[in-house]
């Protein structure tokens, strides 16, 4: 059974960073196509930042360029999302998400709550 498990959230002050993980487990990493997306309370869930399988490409939600950085490691089945310069509109619940790219299917892991405050 595919599992994600996020960590790596919690309460910083706004200027500061968090690094996120997920890691992958029950299947092969490279197979999938790995997202990070987040969730505010009110609001629709939406893409923060992307990686391929390969590690070549990579997307970022407008109001992150600068700020956010997807990297993977493969040996440690893991990718991360660096956030620096946090503001409190980077208050959410992050989510990791596995595509496998050969059949579409979609993975989700259980959140990490990331909340910017004075």
């Amino acid at each position: 059974q595919v599992q994600l498990v996020e960590s790596g959230g919690g309460l910083v002050q706004p200027g500061g960073s968090l690094r996120l993980s997920c890691v992958l487990s029950g299947a092969t990493f490279s197979q999938f196509q790995m997202t990070w997306y987040r969730r505010a309370p009110g609001k629709e869930r939406e893409l923060v930042a992307g990686i391929f399988t390969d590690g070549g490409a990579s997307v970022y939600l407008d109001s992150a360029k600068g700020r956010a950085t997807i990297s993977k490691d493969n040996a440690k089945n893991t990718v991360y999302l660096q956030m620096n310069s946090l503001k409190p509109e980077d208050t959410a619940v992050y989510y990791c998400k596995a595509r496998r790219v050969r059949n579409g299917l979609e993975y989700w892991g259980q959140g990490t709550q990331v909340t910017v405050s004075p």
